[in-house]
């Protein structure tokens, strides 16, 4: 192997010494080069001995009066500041690239994403080898989570709906249920209980058209025999109808998720139907014959798993 070869070899197990090597040629000195290195003369000088006794070949003078380079050692300086100068355009065009890697676009409904997303995330970072990238998270209603992943401006999406979803692929990833919700001093909650009939035949406060929400709770009722009257009002965020409600302006059917607190704390009322359940499942959505970056692979298994 010749000291050209030799030296690649060295790099690929040292390039501390490389850059030793190269700045001992701009310095002239072994301190010299210590110090841009930014360790002690004592290591630099080891780093260096060891640095020859890999590649096979004299690269110092070592004398009282200091420490020079050989006719070998200029020569190996001049490929080592090469091999330098190659690393540090590596370094600068690899961290160039991740800063203008875009984020991993992720779409979800509302639900999911004010009370089981955030959740998912968390559980993510702290689990040893997850794979680190940004998200990007769209919120919206279910149907536009659908919209997004079919344009293929979104890579996954998280839907609370039941309707149709084309050609794209579903994961379940879990249940959720919906209760009917009213103020404390509504007439329902002195009975706690309704009919299906008169749920259905109730203007209720409720989310836009395409949400996963509206859309499981009217599919239901429809496909029980009672089909629902329009909405008294439609509102665009869970929050602002939970507002609604516990100012007693209606009843609204909400998932449990995001009503739990307010059940806790005697806000809002839960009105048991007697005839059904709303249990709905959540869904993971992605383009077929497309894998997964490994980032959203393991959160839709994160998300599977519940935590």
């Amino acid at each position: 192997m010749d000291a050209q070869a030799e030296l690649v070899a060295a790099a690929r197990a040292d390039l501390v010494s490389l850059r030793l090597l190269s700045a001992l040629a701009a310095s002239g000195s072994i301190s010299g080069a210590s110090r841009a290195a930014g360790i002690s003369q004592q290591a630099a000088s080891a780093r260096l001995r060891e640095l020859e006794q890999r590649i096979g070949i004299p690269l110092l003078h070592r004398q009282a009066r200091g420490t020079t380079l050989t006719p070998d050692g200029v020569l190996a300086a001049q490929w080592a500041s090469e091999v330098v100068e190659a690393a540090d355009r590596f370094e600068a065009a690899v961290a160039a690239l991740r800063g203008r890697t875009e984020p991993l676009a992720v779409a979800s409904s509302l639900t999911i994403v004010e009370y089981l997303l955030p959740r998912w995330l968390i559980s993510m970072r702290h689990e040893p080898g997850s794979p680190e990238r940004a998200l990007s998270v769209t919120a919206t209603n279910s149907t536009e989570v659908i919209h997004l992943v079919e344009s293929g401006s979104h890579q996954l999406g998280f839907i609370e709906s039941p309707q149709d979803i084309g050609e794209l692929v579903a994961h379940p990833i879990g249940r959720d249920e919906l209760v009917v919700v009213t103020a404390p001093g509504h007439d329902w909650a002195k009975r706690a209980r309704v009919t299906l009939r008169t749920l259905a035949a109730t203007p209720l406060i409720a989310r836009e058209q395409g949400s996963g929400t509206r859309l499981n709770a009217e599919q239901a009722m429809t496909e029980a025999g009672y089909p629902p009257v329009a909405p008294l009002v439609e509102l665009p965020t869970t929050s602002a109808i939970r507002t609604t409600v516990a100012s007693g302006a209606g009843a609204a059917i909400l998932s449990i998720l995001a009503v739990r607190d307010d059940l806790a704390s005697g806000r809002l009322v839960r009105i048991r139907v007697r005839e059904l359940r709303f249990i709905r499942e959540l869904r993971a959505v992605h383009a077929a014959g497309t894998a997964l970056p490994p980032a959203l692979e393991h959160l839709m298994a994160v998300a599977a798993r519940g935590d």
